[in-house]
């Protein structure tokens, strides 16, 4: 059946355009866009219309570096329950950390993850590989046999490789093959047993800190590996203002890196933390509220490239302990576009600039052809109203792992549908 959206907000990415408009949905693809928010007279059969009602049209949330459970993990967070959170949120592409027991390190692990993937969830879910085996950092993974299995990058996630010589045969033969790699800038020894950032708060509550340097330190280690090897990088989470210039100079000069930033750390800030509250403890730890607005500021600017959730479930079991010893991550597969709609509310960032770092970008550096809003282009789209206001009850995610930290806030945006390669998989209808 081919599907006419009509009367709806189109938010183009590309054109940075949003517009009032219509939308035609067939054979899994974008057929056609109209300028007027009716589109086509009603003359075939087959043809359903679905008024929007004047609400926002956006292509479907590419979100790079979300963990799932599976294989090793799966009380925390399976690909049915993963896959049913991201369409609930908006999420049609999600691309998988490989942080798993065991980790994703070989084409055996691969297939079987992809084929779970496949079997279980609604939306798609891509995979990216380790870099080195059982991420460990002491030996690089077979990554040419491992994209022949569909990897679509590679990473240790947080095991920072500390080896460099480990490091340059991998990113060497990473550039060699045209493969991306995804580091974490973080230099591991001062972030080793950190919960906060260091400063007058850490010190007030007694808790270990981290200097806001060790990413700069570990962002200016990547970066020479990066001029040595010229493989294609990507930070996945650069959270502070100090490491902004060298990424400025980075991308002035030619490198082929990007960069991305967490949701959480686009919204929340050191003080959120407040009497020892788990759920907000994350890695890299929140940063102070200067941090957090000159990195909304670089994804404005468009220096950062890509904001994601960073999705990771953690049971309650690892969560109720002292904020010391407590796990670190959020699930966010449900609350990314809620909480990125508080950056659309207060001024920082048009509903285009958004859907730029949340779809578009992370489409185009993965070389998929998702993310955008035009003809010929896979119909995974989101319709949602960026001004329902909501209390969030974690009780009510679809995520197995309950681990958020606006359990209890007020929040703006509900997603009302969600179209994968034009089938519907999500309602609040339903």
């Amino acid at each position: 059946m081919t599907t006419l959206l009509t009367n709806a907000r189109l938010i183009d990415p590309e054109a940075g355009t949003d517009t009032l408009g219509a939308l035609l949905i067939e054979d899994g693809v974008i057929a056609r866009i109209f300028d007027t928010p009716d589109g086509l007279p009603d003359k075939s059969p087959t043809l359903r219309r679905q008024d929007a009602d004047g609400k926002c049209l956006a292509p479907g949330i590419v979100d790079l570096g979300v963990k799932i459970g599976e294989p090793g993990e799966r009380h925390k967070e399976s690909f049915r329950s993963a896959g049913l959170a991201a369409a609930a949120g908006g999420v049609t592409t999600i691309i998988a950390r490989p942080d798993t027991h065991p980790a994703i390190d070989t084409p055996e692990t691969l297939e079987f993850v992809t084929r779970r993937a496949a079997e279980a969830s609604p939306v798609r879910i891509r995979h990216m590989a380790a870099l080195t085996k059982g991420r460990e950092g002491r030996e690089m993974t077979e990554i040419g046999f491992l994209l022949d299995a569909g990897a679509i990058a590679f990473t240790d996630c947080d095991h920072v490789v500390t080896d460099t010589k480990v490091l340059s045969r991998a990113l060497t033969y990473a550039k060699s093959l045209g493969a991306l790699v995804m580091g974490h800038p973080q230099e591991p020894v001062l972030s080793k047993g950190a919960a906060t950032t260091s400063g007058k708060f850490a010190s007030l509550r007694g808790l270990p800190g981290v200097s806001p340097m060790a990413e700069r330190i570990g962002f200016d280690r990547d970066m020479g590996m990066v001029e040595m090897t010229g493989v294609k990088y990507h930070f996945d989470q650069i959270t502070t203002a100090r490491a902004l210039p060298p990424l400025e100079r980075a991308k002035a000069n030619g490198f082929d890196v990007t960069a991305g930033t967490s949701i959480h750390h686009l919204t929340l800030n050191e003080f959120d933390v407040g009497d020892y509250r788990t759920f907000f403890k994350v890695k890299p730890p929140l940063r102070s509220e200067d941090d957090r607005l000159a990195t909304v500021g670089a994804v404005a600017s468009g220096l950062i490239d890509i904001v994601s959730s960073m999705h990771t479930p953690q049971d309650e079991e690892s969560k109720r302990l002292p904020y010391e010893d407590a796990a670190s991550g959020a699930v966010a597969l449900e609350t990314f576009l809620p909480a990125a709609m508080r950056l659309y509310h207060a001024g920082h960032l048009t509903l285009p600039q958004l859907f730029r770092a949340m779809a578009l970008n992370p489409a185009n550096r993965l070389g998929l052809p998702q993310g955008r809003l035009a003809e010929g282009a896979p119909a995974d789209l989101v319709l949602f109203d960026p001004d329902t206001p909501f209390v969030l009850d974690r009780f009510k995610l679809r995520s197995k792992s309950k681990n958020t930290p606006f359990d209890g806030q007020r929040m703006e945006g509900r997603v009302l549908a969600t179209w994968v390669a034009g089938k519907q998989v999500f309602s609040t209808e339903a």
